[in-house]
């Protein structure tokens, strides 16, 4: 394997007796292309990310960047292969198609609450992005984009955290739950090439910060999947079927308008065609047009066979550009790796890293 950049990471010890949350190694040996890093694995580690992340930045934590790489005016191509229908074969796609991963509802019942957001550092700044949990082994699974994760120039991102279904002032009614282990295909780390923009994290049990005796105190509140549910997964899908994709969208459109506070859940759905954009080695890109989703959208889910009804439905995809088709001053396209056996490898991988 190529020689990777690693960035640091960096917190504050936090010292709390009867938390657990210590992370384990996957058992089976990925593929070379699968590659893994760790965020925060150990428990003092996890617990330092914990310290960082307290309320009161949680709660301005929607003032910082929301991360996107942008596309700068810059549009992607039609391909030859756009037809509704036509399957994507990239040389990576060819294998046999694993089955799919089935969703799953919480273990208490009711609507799942799979879609979040993730705060993290690069660099020393604060960013964050949207992204979602997904149905694994370890019940404690994260899909975002690579960048949400992983910048090619920096390394490794710092003081990860998933919040799912977040509120609007920083609350985090289901828990916050710290990056344990980071997964991605080789070529997103080492070149950040756009089929290859997405990333799996595998997350310690979630906590609730509580208040006790004028201190605050984490409270271990379970596993990822148990509380919100998780989104299933499929890859080798057609193009030309309808896709929901969600996103917490924050920054500025083109024109410098600001239609988004990032504050809340947006959906747009339609149906897919390829399409490629060689400056970001994007050569088996997906384009899901009408969606004017800007920063903040990044890392979001787009689903298959979505119910709004249970909250559930086949991951597909990730947000990773967004796009200016018509030159005009709104964002009108956004566009997603396509998912191949290849993804469910880094998948695989990621699912068989309990950290529970």
């Amino acid at each position: 394997m190529r020689q990777l950049a690693i960035a640091a990471a960096s917190g504050v010890l936090l010292m709390l007796p009867g938390f657990t949350g210590v992370s384990h190694a996957a058992t089976v040996d990925p593929p070379d292309y699968v590659y893994s890093e760790p965020l925060a694995k150990s428990e003092p580690e996890m617990r330092k990310v914990a310290e960082y992340w307290k309320p009161e930045r949680l709660k301005d934590a929607d003032s910082y960047s929301p991360a996107t790489p942008g596309t700068k005016g810059s549009s992607p191509q039609s391909s030859p292969s756009t037809s509704a229908g036509s399957v994507i074969t990239n040389g990576l796609a060819k294998k046999r198609a694993p089955r799919d991963i089935a969703p799953t509802a919480p273990v208490k019942g009711g609507t799942a609450k799979t879609i979040g957001k993730v705060f993290f550092q690069l660099g020393g700044k604060e960013y964050w992005c949207s992204a979602s949990a997904v149905a694994s082994r370890s019940r404690s699974l994260v899909a975002t984009a690579g960048h949400c994760a992983w910048d090619p120039r920096l390394g490794k991102s710092a003081n990860w955290v998933f919040v799912p279904n977040p509120g609007k002032n920083g609350e985090a009614p289901d828990g916050v739950y710290v990056g344990a282990m980071l997964h991605m295909h080789e070529d997103w780390a080492a070149i950040g090439d756009y089929d290859y923009d997405y990333a799996f994290v595998s997350v310690h049990r979630g906590f609730r910060w509580t208040t006790e005796n004028g201190k605050a105190v984490m409270k271990d509140v379970g596993r990822l999947e148990d509380n919100v549910g998780g989104l299933g997964l499929t890859i080798g899908k057609k193009t030309g079927n309808l896709v929901h994709a969600f996103g917490y969208p924050a920054g500025a459109q083109p024109d410098n308008s600001h239609p988004f506070d990032g504050r809340t859940l947006k959906t747009c759905d339609g149906r897919t065609k390829r399409t490629v954009n060689p400056p970001r080695n994007l050569q088996w890109g997906v384009l899901l047009t009408g969606c004017d989703f800007s920063a903040g959208a990044s890392g979001g889910p787009w689903t298959l066979g979505y119910k709004a009804s249970t909250g559930l439905g086949y991951l597909n995809g990730v947000n990773s550009l967004t796009w200016n088709l018509d030159g005009t001053g709104k964002y009108d396209a956004v566009s997603s790796p396509y998912f191949t056996t290849t993804t469910f490898e880094v998948y695989d991988h990621a699912a068989s890293d309990p950290t529970a």
